[in-house]
């Protein structure tokens, strides 16, 4: 049970995480016209903080198995 209830803490810690890692103000800093390798840097962002949840939430429901 105690298990449980730390991943339950985590996922919403990721959860607040996402909340703001995609607030507006803070995505639209990467609103840029500069482009690394011919992609927008908001594309870069947006996929980028996308795959870190996802590999966050992966790692941390992993865990439950240990």
């Amino acid at each position: 049970m105690r298990r449980s209830n730390l991943i339950r803490q985590r996922l919403t810690a990721l959860a607040f995480l996402g909340a703001f890692i995609f607030f507006s103000p803070l995505v639209l800093l990467f609103d840029r016209v500069a482009a690394p390798g011919g992609m927008p840097l908001l594309y870069l962002y947006l996929f980028g903080a996308w795959a870190l949840i996802i590999g966050l939430s992966a790692w941390i429901l992993g865990m439950d198995g240990e």
